[in-house]
């Protein structure tokens, strides 16, 4: 038994390297879709053994090993593929991750399908982004506005409830006076005077 892995007991713990917060996003989301591609391989492989023991009636599944996973990424579409992921912000990527399970729980899409959903999920991401900045970037304009358009803007007209100049219609009902002509776009009756 070798003593090498005993003596660096006092050692410190080896440090997690500083890394960019995209390249962190980008390999999160990558690991996300290499998990996410072998489930779908996995219950592909359940269903069709199902199908295989419907028409047979004999299951042989103890016999098969694990098999290795027969579909793979090209490189091509894996670099597009982490060129989008590259894009996404560390704090969408959480709701990028779930969006995608969400998906995958609902249409349980076949392993090929699987590098599309994620797309077209990293696509939705992606606008949801550009909407909420560009929302962002009107509100900041709007606070940065010069105030003098509309903070100038005071009412100049104050109105005093207790002021003894603003004549009532009770005023004009207890001093027996003739109330002011109303306002021109309302026609004025009066009754006949009775002398």
């Amino acid at each position: 038994m070798p003593l090498i892995p005993w003596l660096r007991w006092n050692e410190a713990p080896p440090r997690l390297s500083a890394r960019n917060p995209a390249e962190m996003v980008l390999e999160t989301l990558m690991m996300e879709l290499a998990g996410q591609m072998r489930e779908a391989e996995r219950q592909q492989r359940e269903r069709s053994n199902a199908v295989r023991k419907i028409c047979t009636g004999v299951d042989y599944s103890w016999l098969a090993s694990t098999p290795r996973p027969t579909y793979d990424l090209s490189p091509g579409e894996r670099l597009q593929l982490e060129d989008v992921c590259a894009k996404i912000h560390p704090s969408y990527c959480g709701p990028a991750i779930l969006r995608f399970r969400q998906l995958m729980a609902e249409l349980e899409p076949e392993v090929q399908e699987v590098a599309r959903l994620f797309r077209s999920v990293l696509q939705e991401v992606l606008e949801r982004m550009k909407q909420e900045e560009e929302a962002h970037k009107l509100t900041r304009q709007w606070s940065l506005r010069p105030r003098g358009s509309l903070g100038t803007f005071k009412t100049r007209a104050r109105i005093s409830p207790f002021a003894s100049d603003i004549r009532t219609i009770s005023e004009d009902v207890e001093r027996d006076t003739p109330p002011p002509p109303r306002a021109w776009s309302m026609p004025e009756f009066r009754a006949p005077k009775e002398d």
